[in-house]
């Protein structure tokens, strides 16, 4: 809303706006873009016209549509699915987002899917066996592996530990 607002007051037309992306009709003048840019960053929002910073975005929107919304389980393997989804080759998509976030794909999955654990963990809606199943973990034993591997606690110590004491506070 915010960005159609500022497209608004600037007299643009707006073809489409989605998560992280705007299509308007006009071409931009230089002027235009400056007074877009100052304004959307007023609004605590940024402009991208890089098209490799454009590229990451969108490889991490999917990633964390699928850990956050994603309730069925893939009927392919993530790579398959991440390279579906944005119409391009996984190993381009993993070498870009490697060379600009010096980090691997499969490194921000499993720093994302963790933080959702124990978001999860510390809803208690679900049991474990049910958030293995939700965020498309092989086994329960994988998913606590993994757990312990990035946070050095596995999820009972950490749901009695740290959810305990974030709902005393």
């Amino acid at each position: 809303m915010v960005v159609k607002f500022e497209l608004e007051k600037l007299d643009l037309h707006c073809i489409s706006i989605e998560l992280g992306r705007a299509e308007i009709e006009e071409t931009l003048s230089a002027d235009q873009i400056s007074k877009l840019k100052a304004a959307l960053l007023k609004a605590g929002l940024e402009l991208t016209d890089d098209r490799k910073t454009i590229l990451i975005e969108k490889i991490k929107t999917v990633i964390l549509e699928m850990i956050n919304n994603f309730d069925e389980p893939l009927k392919t393997n993530f790579s398959n699915y991440l390279s579906k989804k944005l119409n391009l080759d996984y190993t381009y998509l993993a070498n870009v987002f490697s060379d600009t976030q010096g980090s691997t794909i499969e490194n921000f999955v499993i720093i994302n899917k963790i933080r959702r654990v124990k978001e999860l963990i510390c809803n208690q809606e679900l049991t474990l066996t049910q958030i293995s199943w939700k965020l498309h973990y092989s086994s329960v034993a994988h998913l606590s592996t993994q757990f312990k591997k990035v946070t050095g606690v596995t999820p009972s110590h950490f749901k009695y530990t740290e959810c305990n004491s974030l709902q005393l506070s």
